[in-house]
């Protein structure tokens, strides 16, 4: 039986536009709030930022049968994305104004499957070192009964940001 799902999304250049003007953290706790819309991404696949002080972001999603593969699980590229945005967001939280990131790779080890029956999951990043010129990240994806599903680090770009 097909099965639909509609999405629904704000102009992502609104938020793009608002990076650098402010710190990381600000520019992440707007969106937190809602002042700032949240990337396309999160719409499409369903997850929200839930969490976010300066070295740490939280990301929650509840699995759905649109993030299947065709074994019956969810991809492997759900669990990136939400890995790459916790650990991404974290080093984000503590860039000054006038600064952006970009990631320059994502190592991921992937531990238990997650299904519609693993219910609410939870991606934590936080910050391990920040440099200059990149920062490294690490986050840890959480079911809710806190075991360990997936781990990743990550390695960031840092640069300045032109003035608008």
């Amino acid at each position: 039986m097909a099965r639909s799902r509609t999405i629904e999304w704000e102009d992502p250049r609104v938020s793009a536009a608002a990076v650098g003007r402010g710190s990381g953290l600000d520019f992440l706790r707007d969106v937190l709030a809602g002042r700032l819309p949240a990337p396309p991404i999160s719409a499409t696949l369903g997850f929200t930022l839930e969490e976010v002080e300066a070295g740490r972001a939280v990301f929650a999603m509840e699995p759905g049968e649109e993030h299947y593969n065709p074994i019956g699980s969810v991809h492997g590229g759900v669990y990136a994305t939400l890995l790459d945005s916790a650990a991404g967001c974290a080093v984000q939280s503590v860039l000054p104004a006038g600064t952006g990131y970009t990631s320059l790779d994502l190592t991921l080890k992937f531990l238990r499957p997650i299904t519609v029956d693993t219910g609410k999951v939870r991606a934590v990043g936080t910050v391990l070192h920040q440099g200059r010129r990149t920062a490294l990240a690490q986050a840890e994806l959480f079911d809710t009964a806190d075991r360990l599903l997936a781990h990743a680090t990550s390695s960031c770009m840092l640069f300045p940001v032109p003035a608008a």
